[in-house]
């Protein structure tokens, strides 16, 4: 399949709505439960700074709000300058052709259902992952290969892979070696994807799956990743952080065919919180999410067997865990404690 690049919001309107909604209010996860985008995808304003050849020039006195508001939205504004850069050293046809030439990707959503059938706990989600904003360096010894081989035989149903190299320390080349090393396990592209760039870049570099963002993403832009992954044989795993974020992606095409993750952690405050998927689960929606059989992932904050049953109690079927132990040494031993 073919696909020309698209634009980075859905339509000129939707981005004209958006900067004048973003104008009112700061743009974080607890500004609304409405579902709408809450990131926004560049400066209202423009960039202060705009390279030209050896020089850069400076535009000052921008209004505040042209700064970003939390983390998550630094770091979206920051992916489109990094994907330009990406899209000079290997163009998108390039691309397009190596994810054709990529072995059939593993089924992501059936390696977790399969998993958790044979334990009766929700299947691991195992993040590959040396760096965060929020605690800085996590495993300084940090071998991805090493890691990955040590998820998989404590018995995580898949992986993650944290590709973002600005604020994670991670890589594509991450995903490859993972892939390359005889890795079975499925493995997630986590990459903050504002562009079908990056979905290609995922799918060449050995992921079975993606990350979409909610908060990022309007639906039009979901269901166009979410297309693109399906043809290229990948499955998504589509993240919300409010009731209003589930309601809306709930109305996407096909996405029982995909999975849906609760991120608890507060996307301006980094403040974590286990309730955020209890309250989200028990609402009209989320049990809409049971009633459709849709799989769902409790993402952040759990560190404990007790973690992980109170997250499986409230109707999640999968776990996404990276830094309670990721930082252990021994890391097969770590697994298998979270899972007991």
């Amino acid at each position: 399949m073919m696909l020309k690049q698209r634009p980075q919001v859905a339509s000129a309107g939707q981005s004209r709505r958006a900067t004048r909604s973003c104008s009112r209010v700061v743009c974080s996860a607890q500004t609304t439960m409405s579902g709408e985008v809450t990131i926004r995808r560049r400066p209202p304003h423009g960039l202060e700074t705009q390279p030209c050849g050896p020089h850069a020039f400076r535009v000052g006195g921008l209004p505040d709000e042209n700064k970003p508001q939390n983390i998550l939205e630094e770091i979206v504004w920051w992916k489109a300058r990094e994907v330009e850069v990406m899209r000079d050293k290997q163009p998108l046809a390039l691309l397009q052709g190596l994810a054709k030439k990529m072995d059939p990707p593993r089924d992501f959503r059936a390696a977790i259902a399969a998993k958790a059938k044979e334990t009766g706990r929700p299947g691991l989600i195992a993040e590959v992952k040396k760096a965060s904003p929020s605690k800085g360096v996590i495993q300084p010894d940090f071998d991805p290969v090493r890691i990955a081989k040590s998820y998989e035989a404590g018995g995580a149903a898949c992986l993650s892979v944290l590709t973002d190299e600005k604020f994670f320390q991670g890589s594509f080349q991450n995903l490859t070696k993972i892939r390359a090393a005889g890795v079975t396990c499925p493995l997630l592209c986590k990459e903050f994807i504002v562009e079908a760039y990056q979905v290609f870049k995922a799918r060449a570099s050995g992921a079975d799956a993606i990350l979409l963002i909610a908060a990022v993403l309007p639906n039009a832009d979901l269901a166009y990743f979410m297309k693109a992954a399906q043809n290229l044989g990948m499955t998504c795993l589509i993240e919300v952080h409010t009731e209003g974020e589930l309601a809306r992606v709930l109305e996407l095409p096909d996405v029982e065919k995909h999975l849906l993750g609760i991120n608890n952690r507060d996307l301006g405050t980094f403040k974590v919180d286990l309730n955020v998927t209890k309250r989200i689960m028990d609402s009209e929606w989320g049990q809409q999410v049971k009633e459709r059989g849709i799989i769902m992932v409790g993402e952040s904050g759990i560190f404990t067997p007790e973690d992980v049953a109170f997250v499986q109690q409230a109707g999640c079927g999968a776990i996404l865990v990276g830094e309670s132990i990721v930082k252990q040494g021994d890391i097969v031993a770590g697994v298998k404690a979270l899972l007991a």
